[in-house]
Order: C-alpha cells, then sequence, then structure tokens
C-alpha cells in the first residue's frame, strides 16, 4: 500500500518501534531560543549530561528581545535575564548562537528557511508551537515542551506517536487582493480551532501548488492554529529553487543527491489519509477574526455571526469572547476603526511580505492616530528591504520599520498593545491578553494591515487595489 508523505518522513526516522509503545524518533535539527530553554539546560546539568549533538542544535534570541535600539542593554529585566542565560548556555553547551548583533539572528522560524537550515525530508523542532512553518519544505516539524527539549538535548531522539494524517486540498484560482493569510485563516474559520487536533497536515491542490514558498510557511506556520500537530506542503522545484544556493543547504555533489531523495518525497497516489478535505479558492475573500481564536474568522464584507447560530453549550464563551473586543454580534466588522497595525511574527514577517506592503503603500500615508510597527523576522530581512529601498518607502509613509523580533505577537517583551485598544496584526493568535494584557487582536494579511493602516478602519483591500 502507498505511503503518505507524513508516513513516509516519519517511519525513515524511527528508531525503534514496539507494539504498545511510542516509536523512539530521530529529530534532524533541533531549534532553540531564550524562553523554552533555560529549564532543558538546568535539567542537564543536574543529570550530568551534555547536549549529544550540538552542531544539530541551532539557537537565536527572539522572543524577549527589543525591536528597537538592539545595541544598547536589554531594559526589561526578565527579557535580559533569559536572552543573557541563552548565551551561558549556548557557550557551556557548545551550539551555535545567532544572537543580538549577529547577522543571521532573526525569529527561529524565519532564519531557518532562509540559511537553508530547514531542508525536505527532515524531522526538525523547537521549544515553540509554531515551528510547524518549516513544513512548508516537505519536512515534519512541530513544537515540543520544555521536557522534550531536554530530551532532544540528551539523546536526540523523542518518544511519540505516530499522528493521524489529514489532506487539505485548494484548487482554483485566488481572487485579487487574497493570499496566503487569507486562506489558512478560512481554513480555519470552516473546522474551527480544534479542527486539526491529533493530525498532521498535508496542504495539497492547484492553489497550494502556485505558491511561493514564503506562502507556503504562512499556511504551514498556522497549522497549530486549528490543533493539528503540524502542516506540511510536498517539495517540488519552487521549494528546490528557493534553498538552491543558501548558506546551509548542500553543495555540489551533494546537492544532486540531496535534490534526488527530495524529488521522492511526496504522498503516492495510492496513500490512504485518516481524513480529506476540500476548498475551492474562488470562496476565499480578504479575512479576518472578530474572536479570541484563530477559528472565529469572517470575510471582512461578513457580519460577525449571531450568538443564536453557535451550539447552545459554546455560547457563553462566544459571548464573552465577543465583550472582551467591545464587538456586538451580528454587526458588519468593515469601517471598525483601529489603533495600531503590527506587520511581523513569523508568520508574515519575510521579505515578500514587506515588498508587498511597500507596493500597496507607495505614494500614500498612514491614518492620523494609528501607529504602524513593522518588524522584520531577520537581520538579513532588515538588510535587504534597506538594500531595497523598502525603508524608504515605510518612513515616506510613517510606518516604523524596527530591529528583528517576535515583537507585538506575544507581548513577551518590550513591544505590547495598550489595554483595550484595537490592533490589526498579521501574526498568528488572538488570544485574550496575546498582545498586552487587555489588548484587542484582528488578525489579517498583510495587504489588509497595510489598508487598515492606511484608512484607520476595517476594510476591503480588493476596493483599493
Amino acid at each position: 500500500m502507498g505511503k503518505t508523505l507524513v508516513e513516509k518522513i516519519w517511519d525513515a526516522h524511527v528508531v525503534k518501534r514496539q507494539d504498545g509503545f511510542p516509536d523512539v524518533l530521530y529529530i534532524d535539527t533541533h531549534l532553540i531560543h531564550e524562553v523554552t530553554s533555560p529549564q532543558a539546560f538546568d535539567g542537564l546539568r543536574k543529570r550530568g549530561l551534555s547536549v549529544l549533538r550540538p552542531n544539530q542544535t541551532v539557537a537565536t534570541a527572539d522572543h524577549n528581545v527589543p525591536t528597537l535600539n538592539q545595541h544598547l542593554p536589554i531594559q526589561e529585566e526578565l527579557s535580559r535575564y533569559q536572552v543573557d542565560m541563552l548565551t551561558k548556555n549556548t557557550t557551556e553547551f557548545g551550539i551555535e548562537l545567532y544572537g543580538l548583533g549577529h547577522p543571521y539572528q532573526g525569529i527561529v522560524h524565519v532564519i531557518g528557511p532562509e540559511l537553508g537550515i530547514t531542508q525536505p525530508g527532515k524531522t526538525m523542532v523547537c521549544g515553540d508551537s509554531h515551528t510547524s512553518t518549516h513544513g512548508a519544505f516537505g519536512a515534519i516539524a512541530f513544537g515540543i515542551g520544555t521536557s522534550q527539549v531536554e530530551q532532544v538535548f540528551a539523546t536526540q531522539c523523542l518518544l511519540l506517536q505516530k499522528p493521524k494524517t489529514m489532506k487539505i486540498e485548494i484548487n482554483g484560482e485566488l481572487a485579487k487582493g487574497v493570499g496566503a493569510k487569507d486562506i489558512i485563516l478560512y481554513v480555519i474559520s470552516k473546522i474551527s480551532a480544534a479542527g486539526g487536533t491529533g493530525y498532521f497536515v498535508e496542504y495539497a491542490g492547484s492553489t497550494i501548488r502556485s505558491l511561493s514558498m514564503e506562502s507556503r510557511m504562512t499556511i504551514c506556520n498556522m497549522s497549530i492554529e486549528m490543533g493539528a500537530r503540524g502542516g506540511l506542503i510536498a517539495p517540488d522545484q519552487t521549494t528546490f529553487d528557493y534553498l538552491e544556493g543558501r548558506e546551509f543547504a548542500p553543495k555540489g555533489e551533494e546537492w544532486n543527491k540531496a535534490l534526488k531523495y527530495w524529488k521522492t518525497l511526496y504522498s503516492d497516489q495510492e496513500a490512504v489519509f485518516d481524513a480529506v478535505l476540500e476548498f475551492d479558492a474562488a470562496d476565499i475573500e480578504p479575512m479576518i477574526t472578530y474572536g479570541t481564536n484563530p477559528g472565529m474568522g469572517i470575510g471582512v464584507t461578513q457580519n460577525i455571526p449571531s450568538l443564536a447560530t453557535q451550539p447552545s453549550s459554546e455560547q457563553p464563551s462566544f459571548k464573552k469572547s465577543l465583550d472582551y473586543m467591545g464587538f456586538k454580534d451580528g454587526e458588519p466588522i468593515l469601517n471598525k476603526p483601529i489603533d495600531y497595525v503590527f506587520i511581523g511574527s513569523c508568520t508574515n514577517s519575510r521579505i515578500e511580505d514587506l515588498r508587498e506592503v511597500a507596493a500597496f503603500i507607495q505614494g500614500k500615508q498612514k491614518a492620523e492616530g494609528v501607529e504602524v510597527w513593522i518588524v522584520p523576522g531577520s537581520k538579513q530581512v532588515e538588510a535587504q528591504a534597506r538594500e531595497e529601498g523598502i525603508d524608504v518607502i515605510f518612513q515616506a509613509s510613517g510606518f516604523q520599520l524596527r530591529e528583528p523580533g517576535c515583537s507585538a505577537c506575544l507581548g513577551m517583551n518590550e513591544d505590547k498593545i495598550p489595554a483595550g485598544k484595537y490592533c490589526v496584526s498579521t501574526s498568528n493568535r488572538n488570544f485574550e491578553g496575546r498582545q498586552g494584557p487587555n489588548a484587542r487582536t484582528m488578525l489579517v494579511s498583510p495587504l489588509t494591515a497595510a489598508a487598515a493602516a492606511i484608512t484607520g478602519k476595517v476594510v476591503d483591500v480588493r476596493t483599493m487595489i
């Protein structure tokens, strides 16, 4: 019987399999940052263990770093302590660190692909739920907890149950102004924030094939937001063209050898998935969330669902969510005034995102009273934006280009949205307090965010293109 792509990669990495027990799965690449690694390093010290394969571990500082004046000491005490501890721990255990000031520093899920560390057929983990981003290259990539970070440090393996598989197929041509972020927000709105629980999702179909690598990363990034263990896309020529020549991608004969293997990484025609869902790209419009989980999304021209349409068991949480957001059920979301725009995060902070925003806003001015933060995903993205003159376009429009980091995605650093303020954000989560205590978040695509920044309200970007 044929195998799915997930099964092919998973089975190739099983060190030991025994009935009634989890698989022992070998991990090719372990990515770490300052938030989920300190306790794992302490665990190694207490047990007198070393990191088994430090050359397969890559570290960067991203969650707690400021995005202004990175050359100065970090002001926030806890953030400074965590970043300092990462430096101390990686030095002690012999791990490569791309810390502040390093030309490769950036958000862990941005630097992996751009450096060519992320490759088809790999197993990749990180103490961060959005590790699924790397699945865009045809890799099994997923987030792990701190105790599992310690396991990988010590053994380069994990004990895991093999996940179920789901195929989400999207076919057709996207409408003008609709992009990858709209695709994934649409899918999550249809299957809910728990619809992928227990599955590893493979995205397929003509719509997915037509996307750039940056757009594929956006889709795989948010697989976790439907409850899935991870998401991936079979590699193709788009994947290979992206990787060729990157810093840590194979070179010469090693490239030819890798390419031969990568071309075998697809789901066999006779492979059986545990679940299959199909969507039509023509049904997708620019999306926006109105509530406090990523599944609470609608097209920008639609009204917020009414309380009466929700299952009775979910009505209390639905009402609580709308109360937090200051919205009424049944009302339109178009023309809602906004206070902040955040364009960044591991979902939408790559050079393609910044180019798209710059092209849209060129010659326009941000709305009065709206604060706009553009946070590149890495030092390389920042440098490229400046080289291409994108920073000049942002400055002329009143958009602030900051330095790389997770920034206002999660309110764990100095970049927080004030209480009660509305932020149109290209990040991945809109939970209560996610961007700061009592901040109100609406998730959108970079284009929709740029349109909101220019108009000061929620608008249908299609009317402005």
